[in-house]
């Protein structure tokens, strides 16, 4: 596991920041799951960087041919509500890049992949997505439900990918075709504790789903806390299956906490809100969660299940530092918005999308990987993926650049380029990955996303190790 590095925001004088968040998670049976993912990491690691089976759809597209983003993630199981958060993106980013011509005359288009959030269901459905989809020349999604058992499928077919996995593993193992925008787990646990601290908790219980992605964060959590001097009443882990959690939440509630740390999605988390207020005298307790809950559904759910006033006056989440406004923002906003009532799957306050996991991060993925395909002049991942960190991460004198419009044009007349979306610029590593600083947000009880404040690169650190 690499060191926490954190590289500072870099917003325009004056420029307030906002984010999306980061990836959201599933898993039926943790121990045989993450022996198969760490099997599976080890095997890539060393042939990662060796020839595997070529893939047609890794091949330069014919002429005129559309070109297709997947977004491989779950449309159904627990974790339903991330593929079309990821599609509402995919669908605001390539109307925006087909508005203005597409890349080397193909325009994009989206296609669900259903993961079902299962790896056993995610293998298949790549491999078949593989061999349904000629011209392939994208992948977004991949969640750490699914990550650890598919990257090494979709690495070896040379496709590249940009992915909302915050699983620790691809720290340290290099995928040449996997980039990230998102950071670690590990990373948001600290996050998670430096709120509680900030808002002066000193005893915190732990709700975690049954989950790899939620479990990666519970022993980070447990030693962040420790280490913060906060007093850990509990940790009770939810069954994303279940229908109730009336033993967990009896036992958050006599552990008698000044706040509750949790993500567990699905129905999970605002089934046990409301078990809490039911026992605990119709008050819920204060929710410190992770970003997974800034999501349209997430909140329609937690307010209807104890009211969306007391939901929203009782409840902080990190999120990635991201900016709302300045150049990059506006065409992102425009871009998503335009796709409000066209995209199968998504429910609530549509706004939220502008914040929720994935929604700003995959928009500058696919962004990049369309410049990329200019700059290199091929659709073939195996060419225009090392453009992505070029143009990612620029050059001295690079001209900077906020929208795909504004970038292709830069390319077309011949000048070097730095993008530099709404996610603000990246800092890609060795192995691909390129993640930022943390924000604190809140909600309004008619499901608007508030920044209430940041979190610094010095108080994750004080948090660590």
């Amino acid at each position: 596991m690499k060191s926490l590095t954190l590289r500072p925001a870099a917003p325009a004088a004056g420029d307030p920041r906002r984010s999306p968040g980061r990836p959201i998670r599933r898993q039926a049976r943790f121990v045989a799951v993450a022996a198969a993912a760490a099997f599976a990491l080890a095997l890539a690691a060393c042939s990662s960087s060796s020839s595997s089976t070529p893939s047609a759809a890794a091949s330069s597209a014919a002429a005129g041919a559309k070109l297709t983003v997947a977004d491989v993630a779950p449309f159904s199981g627990p974790d339903a509500a991330l593929g079309p958060t990821y599609l509402a993106t995919c669908y605001g980013a390539t109307s925006a890049i087909n508005a203005d011509g597409g890349v080397l005359g193909h325009k994009l288009t989206c296609k669900s992949v259903d993961t079902r959030g299962e790896p056993a269901d995610a293998v298949p459905a790549v491999n078949q997505m593989f061999a349904s989809t000629p011209n392939l020349g994208l992948v977004i999604g991949c969640t750490s439900d699914e990550a650890a058992s598919v990257v090494p499928i979709i690495n070896g077919r040379k496709m590249a990918m940009f992915c909302m996995t915050g699983q620790s593993e691809f720290d340290h193992v290099h995928f040449p075709y996997f980039y990230r925008l998102v950071p670690p787990d590990l990373e948001e646990a600290y996050a998670m504790v430096a709120i509680a601290q900030k808002l002066g908790y000193k005893k915190v219980a732990l709700a975690f789903g049954n989950d790899i992605g939620s479990q990666t964060f519970v022993q980070p959590a447990i030693a962040a806390l420790k280490k913060a001097g906060i007093t850990l009443t509990t940790s009770q882990t939810l069954d994303l299956k279940a229908s109730t959690f009336n033993t967990e939440a009896a036992a958050i509630v006599n552990s008698h906490p000044d706040a509750v740390m949790t993500e567990a999605l699905g129905t999970a988390d605002p089934t046990l809100f409301g078990e809490i207020k039911t026992l605990n005298h119709g008050k819920i307790i204060p929710i410190v969660a992770t970003s997974a809950a800034i999501s349209p559904p997430f909140f329609k759910a937690a307010a209807a299940a104890v009211g969306a006033s007391q939901f929203t006056s009782n409840f902080h989440a990190d999120n990635l530092v991201t900016e709302t406004s300045g150049p990059a923002y506006p065409p992102f906003k425009a871009a998503l918005l335009s796709q409000q009532g066209h995209v199968p799957g998504t429910v609530g306050n549509f706004t939220t999308y502008l914040s929720a996991p994935g929604g700003v991060h995959l928009y500058d993925g696919i962004n990049l990987a369309a410049l990329a395909m200019i700059m290199s002049k091929s659709t073939n991942p195996s060419k225009y993926g090392p453009d992505i960190i070029k143009i990612g991460d620029g050059a001295p004198g690079a001209t900077v650049c906020y929208s795909f419009a504004q970038c292709a044009a830069a390319l077309k007349a011949g000048k070097s380029i730095r993008y530099e979306g709404p996610g603000g610029p990246t800092n890609f590593d060795s192995f691909h990955d390129s993640t930022g600083i943390f924000q604190t947000d809140t909600y309004s009880p008619n499901g608007t996303v508030n920044v209430v404040g940041n979190i610094t690169a010095a108080q994750l650190r004080a948090l660590s190790g």
